[in-house]
């Protein structure tokens, strides 16, 4: 062929794509009931914008992003992730004058310059909550608990969720030097980019995965909490027992941005390779600030729908994904065609999902679309039926057969 899908990329085709729509539609039922509103922002942004919120230091910033110029000669990056243009607009439109917390979810591609490997695209998508104005832990379990439930009423099997404290700056500053003073010996075994982060973010050094096996001694920075982030911890840790939210404290859990200050969590799931995080988020009380906002907190999460629907594959867990078709029609006789195309117009208005042949086949040719289709029902027409107002309206379910006037049709499919 001469053209190909980029590198990194899928086509969702008929048959896989309504799995996504299922997914999807979980998503955003769920966020109704946890009273989440969608915001949908571009899928580019000013550079500094993922530099300022993401952070200079972060992975996706030095070597993953899709950054060009446009033809005004300004810096634009494709969103590598979905919480800094949710920051921009929660500011931009000021919608930090609401009087309740701005709770506000989202469902769309990200891209992402890495090495495609299983659950990992350059364009993905993530389903990600954002809530902005209140600094009460309920509201960090609630976040966590919702993607929790996310997981479950999905079906998904072995989920771990993985949460920590990152404390804030003043707390992560003393936690710093406590840091260097156990990595600085192991410096030149360490991997490059370990290397390259000690001296810039050595927290991030406990993210790496080639070295991860060289940390089990690492301090842990929980001991280095003041009273503040350990008494907001504690009470995160009630609120997600009282709900029965299943956790572990992972105390080398930091995550790969820059702007989480106390909670952090990660959902993890066997079953995608050596990938094994599904989604993860924090607080990020700096964050609106940063970008030139006014001091609000926030807390977020994102989910990698791609890793969701591998793992469900993997499980084998059967979603209930393609509703069947209502009714599938079978013209015989010109007139018959006709009024097929009326039919089925009316039953669409009427909120049936209904086909028909256009292909000009025979019978038999057209009953075998109808199975194709998964019908409910078959019904067939032809000119004697048309001359009576009539028409044959077959279960595929059980094989009987009625003869229905044609204009009570769709009172017979309800």
């Amino acid at each position: 062929m001469a053209f190909q899908k980029p590198t990194g990329t899928q086509d969702l085709l008929p048959g896989a794509v309504e799995k996504w729509q299922y997914v999807e539609q979980k998503a955003r039922d769920l966020c109704r009931r946890f009273n989440y509103r969608e915001i949908r922002t571009p899928l580019f942004e000013q550079t500094d914008l993922f530099v300022r919120g993401v952070g200079d230091t972060t992975d996706i910033v030095e070597k993953e992003m899709y950054t060009f110029n446009d033809k005004g000669d300004r810096s634009m990056t494709l969103r590598p992730e979905g919480t800094a243009g949710v920051v921009r607009a929660y500011v931009e439109n000021k919608l930090y004058g609401e009087p309740d917390v701005c709770k506000l979810y989202y469902i769309g591609p990200m891209f992402r310059y890495e090495r495609p490997q299983a659950g990992r695209y350059r364009q993905f998508h993530q389903f990600g909550v954002e809530a902005f104005g209140a600094t009460d832990p309920a509201i960090d379990a609630e976040v966590i608990s919702l993607g929790y439930q996310f997981c479950k009423e999905l079906g998904l099997q072995g989920v771990k969720v993985e949460i920590n404290s990152v404390g804030t700056a003043e707390t992560r500053t003393a936690y710093r030097e406590i840091l260097l003073a156990y990595l600085n010996p192991m410096k030149d075994s360490l991997c490059k980019d370990c290397q390259s982060r000690i001296d810039r973010n050595p927290m991030r050094v406990l993210d790496c995965k080639v070295d991860q096996d060289k940390f089990h001694a690492a301090p842990s920075i929980l001991e280095s909490l003041d009273e503040e982030c350990s008494t907001h911890f504690e009470k995160v840790k009630q609120h997600l027992d009282v709900m029965d939210v299943d956790y572990i404290i992972n105390p080398r859990l930091v995550r790969g941005l820059d702007y989480y200050t106390h909670t952090a969590f990660e959902f993890k799931a066997e079953g995608i390779g050596a990938i094994d995080t599904i989604g993860g988020g924090g607080r990020y009380n700096g964050l609106v600030s940063g970008i030139g906002g006014p001091d609000q907190p926030g807390i977020g999460i994102g989910i990698g729908l791609e890793r969701i629907i591998l793992i469900l594959e993997k499980q084998q867990v059967e979603l209930q994904a393609q509703k069947p078709l209502d009714v599938y029609f079978v013209a015989l006789g010109e007139e018959a065609d006709k009024e097929i195309t009326k039919q089925v117009f009316k039953l669409r208005q009427h909120g049936f999902s209904a086909e028909r042949d256009y292909l000009g086949r025979k019978m038999k040719a057209q009953m075998k679309s109808s199975d194709r289709f998964k019908a409910r029902y078959t019904a067939i027409l032809g000119d004697d039926e048309l001359g009576r107002g009539e028409i044959a309206l077959k279960s595929m379910e059980t094989g009987e057969q009625q003869t229905v006037k044609l204009d009570e049709l769709y009172l017979k499919l309800v």
